[in-house]
């Protein structure tokens, strides 16, 4: 009951999006409840807090990063049920909110297929086919490095074949990663096509670049610098710029805490990929990066997947 009441709250404020992310990062803490028989949040202390903590760290197979979310979602939660005298007002200082070490933060960084989602449901809600949406969707589906999509022209975007062509061009200006190697088409879904189509007649600067060339990320004096794409997909990851709760985002810094790069962009994609059983061999095509690279260093989703995966192809032999 005060799960729902906290969600209609949020929701006379918040975005559809925003409200669901609650909702999933709170349902642990109702789960947990169950199974401990609290019925009641006048019967929480701060001794509950710590074994949820340890219990939602040891159950979930959380890395710091998704444990430090769902925390700190709890603890936004507990200061609304304080306000109503629901829980005791002081009792959210009580939870434990993880830090996170950069090293580490740089290290475990992946964008979750849910997140993802919940993004693109933003934008294409509140800032269609604007240069965040344009931008992120195509990272998203393509698993593009932010080189590759600064190096896109209009001539690049096939939109009625639904497919783009990464192209090296160092003597106009734009490279790919590894040069000729890396050039290739890649498909888009549909929607992505569609969004591609409505950015560059409705809000794409109408601009050529040094070289004379037509980007397709454009400002106002021409191709979009890498720099800004990289700000602009750190801008658009940060829960606190679709309107949710995250920690530290008022202590003054200039970039939110919580915000990914486009790297972890990236490997969220790959990873997607992997975990929807696209074969290793096109997830190494489409993304150009070898199989061993994609074992080491970008296939993150969980040994339970993994299992399951090669469960259902040991099933039909």
């Amino acid at each position: 009951m005060a799960q729902k009441l906290f969600l209609e709250h949020k929701s006379t404020a918040c975005s559809k999006s925003t409200v669901q992310n609650h909702r999933y990062r709170l349902n642990p803490f109702v789960q947990w409840c169950g199974e401990e028989g609290i019925d009641n949040l006048n019967e929480l202390s701060g001794r509950d807090l710590q074994q949820y903590r340890l219990w939602r760290k040891e159950d979930g197979n959380l890395n710091k990063l998704s444990l430090r979310m769902q925390m700190s979602t709890l603890r936004v939660f507990l200061k609304w049920a304080g306000s109503i005298e629901a829980v005791p007002q002081n009792l959210y200082d009580k939870v434990m909110v993880p830090r996170v070490r950069p090293e580490e933060r740089k290290r475990e960084e992946t964008l979750d297929a849910e997140d993802a989602e919940l993004i693109l449901e933003y934008l294409s809600t509140y800032e269609y086919a604007s240069k965040e949406h344009a931008l992120f969707a195509l990272l998203w589906q393509t698993g593009i490095r932010i080189g590759s999509a600064h190096s896109l022209d209009i001539d690049d975007v096939y939109l009625d074949e639904n497919y783009i062509q990464l192209v090296h061009r160092p003597e106009e200006g734009t490279t790919l990663k590894n040069g000729k190697d890396g050039e290739r088409p890649i498909a888009l879904k549909p929607v992505v096509s569609e969004v591609l189509a409505d950015y560059i007649q409705r809000h794409r600067k109408d601009v050529t670049d040094d070289h004379g060339r037509d980007p397709l990320f454009t400002t106002a004096h021409g191709r979009m610098h890498s720099n800004t794409m990289r700000r602009l997909a750190y801008r658009v990851t940060a829960p606190c710029y679709r309107g949710d709760d995250c920690p530290d985002c008022a202590d003054g810094k200039s970039k939110c805490p919580e915000a990914v790069s486009p790297h972890s962009i990236r490997r969220g994609s790959i990873t997607h990929f992997l975990s929807s059983d696209v074969p290793i061999d096109v997830v190494s095509d489409r993304m150009n990066v070898s199989r061993g690279v994609l074992d080491e260093h970008y296939d993150k989703h969980s040994e339970e997947v993994k299992i399951e995966q090669r469960r259902g192809y040991l099933d039909n032999i």
